[in-house]
């Protein structure tokens, strides 16, 4: 395994199913005096209403069903967020359903703190990883990246 470094200042993303927006903002706004610290990134509408709501900037990808979830996916593969607070709605079927289950699986690939409900949201912002350095371990995927893939398909 491979260590990264989360800085103390983090890049953060915010993602809110509709159902949520308001949770996440309320949430949000309740904790601008730490959040304020940090790089916020967010899907396009949630982005949007986190800027206007907290009254400071607020980077905006794409709204989640038009691409914005795989952009913040591609994100988080790449090393550019740190952690994601991401708000869904579990009694909620969404259109865009698998792209939501890929962001969330790509959080645990790469291994980045990640909150999908208030409790757990006020947990991380109160660590005190969270004001600090933290070593992250990342899984070391080169067994993967190498593996045979001809004999695994059954190809010779």
């Amino acid at each position: 395994m491979a260590v990264k470094i989360l800085r103390t200042h983090k890049r953060i993303a915010m993602v809110a199913h509709d159902h949520k927006k308001q949770e996440l903002i309320n949430w949000a706004v309740k904790n601008k005096a730490i959040l304020a610290r940090h790089e916020l990134i967010a899907t396009g509408t949630t982005g949007r209403l986190l800027e206007d709501a907290m009254d400071m900037p607020v980077r905006q990808m794409l709204s989640g069903p038009l691409g914005g979830d795989q952009q913040m996916g591609s994100m988080i593969a790449s090393g550019a967020i740190d952690m994601m607070i991401f708000f869904w709605d579990p009694m909620e079927a969404q259109p865009h359903d698998s792209d939501v289950k890929a962001l969330l699986r790509l959080g645990v690939v790469w291994n980045i703190p990640m909150a999908c409900c208030q409790a757990t949201a006020d947990f991380i912002l109160t660590s005190p990883f969270m004001h600090g350095e933290y070593e992250a371990l990342v899984p070391d995927y080169s067994d993967y990246l190498h593996r045979p893939i001809a004999e695994e398909n059954g190809v010779k």
